[in-house]
């Protein structure tokens, strides 16, 4: 694979007019993203843990929410990347946008969200992913044979017509942002990066060599 490259060429960062908010910059990026129709799920991150095991892990989830707070994912306080946080909150967040030539980095803190905000948005879920995190014992090990299909089946029978309530190890995290980098491609391996660093409660700026 060392003759695969590409050259990046489509845009480039202006570093005489820099947004002060990253949050601002990111919802600009994230906006453009979704108005190329160019990615077919721009909200796919990875997610970066140290694990209970001393060593780093990565695993895409789903970006469900950002505001000035930070950035929302949902999963199963059970599994190995909520074990992992509960040991140790430092997480980093990915995205990138091959189509656009862009990549966003985030260094944070995970914390886990209210009891109420989480049931708030398991509520919207669709019925067979509600059934998911009630038949699913993430990362858990379980039988070749085990059909989870046939399971969720059963249940999505037996709660068509029933609320069904949301599992006590099961919710959402809050990554409250440190450092954001903008990765922007260009030529030559000549890549602009841009990172903002939060310091005494302001975010700083600085430029990065590529």
């Amino acid at each position: 694979m060392s003759d695969k490259r590409m050259d990046y060429k489509q845009s480039e960062i202006n570093f005489q007019s820099i947004l002060a908010d990253p949050m601002q910059m990111f919802a600009n990026w994230y906006d453009e993203v979704q108005k190329s129709g160019a990615i077919a799920e721009p909200y796919a991150m990875h997610l970066s843990t140290v694990g209970v095991d001393g060593y780093p892990r990565s695993r895409v989830v789903l970006l469900k929410e950002f505001n000035e707070l930070g950035y929302v994912f949902y999963t199963n306080y059970n599994s190995q990347k909520g074990k992992a946080i509960a040991k140790d909150p430092r997480v980093c967040l990915s995205f990138f946008w091959d189509k656009l030539e862009r990549q966003v980095i985030i260094k944070g803190l995970a914390e886990k969200l209210s009891h109420g905000q989480s049931e708030e948005y398991f509520n919207k879920r669709p019925l067979e992913s509600q059934i998911g995190a009630i038949v699913s014992d993430q990362s858990s090990v379980i039988g070749f044979e085990t059909d989870l299909s046939a399971e969720s089946k059963i249940l999505q029978e037996e709660y068509k017509h029933r609320k069904i309530c949301m599992p006590g190890h099961w919710g959402g995290y809050l990554v409250k942002a440190l450092e954001i980098e903008f990765w922007q491609g260009r030529p030559g391996r000549l890549h602009d990066r841009l990172r903002y660093k939060l310091e005494s409660g302001r975010w700083l700026t600085e430029r990065l060599a590529p």
